[in-house]
């Protein structure tokens, strides 16, 4: 999501953001209220960043209310000291500030300066945000590409052991669901929605080989949208959706699953219903990728009309 919202920087969080790169600080956590940003909280450093970390971060997380989190690490590069950018977005936040948080995230890391910020974690549960959540983040940054559907195949065969995270690269069962591996090409696609060189990217599950794959980029509008939805097979649909609210215009992702009931076989319909999760949850954690709204059961979309899709992507 991005675009302008007006929301700057308040006289004071500037001068604390000064003293924050001279190591004053460990913890600053930053919230919009009144039309600017001030600083929630703030935090001293007690032991290293490590031991400082979850003592600090998560009880200033708040299951309703995002917020923005500068976290200081105690490594340095030419500018002075590192910084972890936390962006807190919990699901049951309400779609408003979900997306004023997301399009000002720009702002306040202009405002702070993008040098000192090394790492930019965004997450909709504590355990994305927690030292264990942030560990993991690095490993998945420096993991290698996602490989093939074939050379996972005999990476498995090799290895012949039960995988329990959730990658990008891997087809196994979770607590949620069954999690394919999804293909490069797909993985590029949503790269490319995520950075707005895209605006529409649908994905759908090849039976044979138990793949996720890309199914279709077209440029997408609103009116365009039930067109896109096929009648006779399950997808699964991320949107960009450019629109105003409440006075700013806003670029917001959509997800939509759709099924068109009983003309899908029962194995598809199985399949995609038990892949759904995984999926949202390796593009929301890994790929760090923010939706606004999921429409998990679009079961008659052709006859959706664009107005009722746009009550539904604007709903609270």
């Amino acid at each position: 999501m991005s675009h302008q919202t007006g929301i700057q920087a308040s006289g004071s969080v500037k001068d604390t953001f000064v003293g924050a790169r001279n190591g004053q600080y460990r913890l600053l956590k930053i919230v919009i209220d009144n039309e600017q940003l001030i600083v929630g909280s703030s935090r001293r450093p007690v032991g290293s960043w490590e031991k400082d970390y979850d003592a600090f971060v998560l009880p200033l997380l708040e299951d309703k209310q995002p917020c923005y989190i500068l976290y200081r690490l105690d490594s340095q590069n030419a500018q002075g000291y590192e910084w972890i950018f936390i962006a807190w977005s919990p699901d049951h936040s309400p779609v408003r500030q979900k997306m004023l948080y997301a399009a000002t995230r720009a702002t306040l890391k202009k405002e702070f300066g993008g040098g000192h910020i090394k790492d930019e974690v965004f997450g909709t549960v504590q355990d994305d945000v927690s030292l264990n959540g942030y560990k993991k983040y690095l490993i998945s940054q420096s993991s290698p590409a996602p490989l093939t559907a074939a050379e996972e195949e005999l990476r498995q065969i090799k290895i012949n052991e039960v995988q329990t995270d959730v990658g990008v690269d891997t087809k196994h069962q979770t607590l949620q669901g069954v999690a394919f591996p999804i293909a490069r090409e797909a993985i590029q696609a949503l790269e490319k929605l995520k950075n707005k060189k895209l605006n529409y990217v649908q994905l759908q599950i090849d039976m044979k080989n138990e793949t996720i794959i890309l199914a279709n980029t077209l440029h997408t509008e609103l009116k365009d949208l039930p067109k896109r939805i096929p009648k006779d097979a399950a997808r699964y649909h991320f949107f960009l959706y450019k629109h105003a609210h409440e006075g700013d215009y806003l670029e917001s992702i959509v997800f939509i699953y759709s099924m068109p009931g009983y003309t899908c076989s029962i194995r598809e319909r199985m399949l995609y219903s038990s892949c759904k999760s995984p999926l949202l949850e390796i593009v929301e954690r890994q790929l760090w990728m923010q939706i606004i709204r999921k429409i998990l059961s679009l079961k008659n979309p052709a006859s959706e009309k664009p107005q009722n899709l746009k009550i539904q992507f604007d709903r609270d």
